[in-house]
Parts: C-alpha cells; structure tokens; sequence
C-alpha cells in the first residue's frame, strides 16, 4: 500500500530577501513585503533560518515574521541551548533541526541523527511537548530515518542537495540512483508514521521528479525562487513552482 500525501505544499524560505538587505545595510528589501507576496502566490508555508551568526535572518525578523504572518512558519534551527530556548518562546508552527558551521556558505548535509542521538533526545523531546512539530533534516538514509523514529520526530526534511547536484552533472544513471534514494527514504518514513518532505537546490528544471513522489508532503524551496525573483517576480516565481509540482503530483 503506497501512503500518498494529499495535497503537495510549498514552503518558502526567505532567507535570502534578508542576505540582499543585509549587504547594503537599512532595512530593504523587507522579508516581511516577501511573506505577504507569498501569501498572495499561493504558498503553503514560510520557512526561515535563524543561524547562529545571523547572517541574513535576524532577530526581529524572526519576531515580525511570528507577529504578521498567518501561513504556518517553520523555523530552521540548529541543535543548541540559544535556538531552543528561541524557538520555545515564539512556538512556531514547526522547527526543522538543522547542521549548522559557521564556515559553510548554506547547508552542506543532512543532520546525523543516528550519531548525535543522546544530544538531540532532549531537544526533540522539548520542542514536541511545547507543541512544535519538529523536523529533523536528514540524508535520505534507512538509518537517519530509523533514528527520528527513535527520536520521535513527526517529521522528516530529506536533502535533495546530491540530487540536485548530480542534475547539473548530467549523468542520467546517478540521477536515478539518487532520486530512488529519496523514492526509498520517503516511503520508509511515511510506513512508520512519519511525514516526509524534502528540499534543498531544487529548480523549476528538477523539481518534478521530486514532487512525484507520492509520499512527500511538503517541499521547502528559497535560494532558487528568491533568485529568480530578480528576473521575473516573487509572486510570478512562486506561482511557477506551485504549477510544476500540481503538474508532477497530478
């Protein structure tokens, strides 16, 4: 029996609104202006990362974002005492546990579940019983997913970033490897009650395939759509992937 998502949402991260303010200083472009377009385009969901250093989202975006938005916000967080105790006071609808160094330019993986079990229990188990639906972003990997099992996450974020890097490269036998990784990870999770969802380098050129399979029920989707922002609009870029991935998952 295949468990098939109903509907596929779109979560949308806005970091990158707050990188491009943030290299000139001021307050523009408003990552808020950025929530209510989409809002207005069709989007399921606003996703942002508050990262320990800062560097695009910040504070009081987090706190305009939690005050005047009415989509559900997913807050990309790493497993330390500061973002609990931040995501514990805003309560969020959901907080997607996240690697995080200092040094990478975005997130490089998946979160090692399995490894760092004894340090996440606490901080899963927190975030659950405050009522925020913890996600836990991971390699699309049996084991990975065994250990949010343990964890007793309800979800789980699969990195697509190799899928989408092996696109690029073009070689058609790694594509389907990997995307039969994902097919594979997605199904795992959602036989043991988990909910799948996955992002991570996805385009308008490489979504479908990801947005086809049944299990997954949400895609969280940003460098790429605020990029092509620039060309062709906000509100046009989200609607372009919302009708891409209606398209896949119909």
């Amino acid at each position: 029996m295949v468990h098939r998502a109903l509907h596929l949402r779109l979560g949308v991260n806005i970091d990158h609104v707050a990188t491009i303010r943030n290299a000139r200083g001021g307050d523009h472009p408003d990552p808020m202006r950025a929530v209510e377009i989409v809002e207005a385009a069709g989007g399921d969901g606003i996703t942002i990362h508050l990262r320990e250093d800062r560097r695009h989202i910040r504070d009081s975006d987090l706190d305009g974002v939690m005050t005047g938005c009415s989509l559900p916000i997913n807050l990309e967080m790493a497993a330390t005492e500061e973002m609990l105790a931040i995501a514990l006071r805003h309560k969020p609808h959901a907080a997607c546990i996240v690697p995080e160094r200092r040094e990478e330019r975005t997130t490089e993986g998946g979160l090692d579940a399995a490894g760092q079990h004894n340090h996440l229990a606490p901080i899963v188990a927190q975030l659950n019983d405050a009522g925020i639906r913890v996600s836990l972003f991971i390699e699309p990997d049996a084991r990975q997913i065994e250990a949010a099992m343990r964890l007793m996450a309800p979800v789980v974020e699969l990195h697509t970033g190799r899928y989408a890097h092996l696109w690029q490269s073009g070689d058609n036998c790694a594509i389907e490897t990997e995307l039969k990784k994902i097919t594979d990870a997605a199904a795992l999770a959602a036989k043991n009650g988990i909910e799948p969802h996955a992002g991570h380098g996805l385009t308008f050129d490489n979504v479908q395939p990801i947005a086809a399979i049944p299990q997954i029920a949400e895609l969280n989707i940003g460098h790429y759509l605020i990029g092509e922002a620039i060309f062709i609009g906000l509100e046009q870029s989200v609607r372009k992937m919302r009708t891409l991935m209606e398209a896949a998952r119909g």
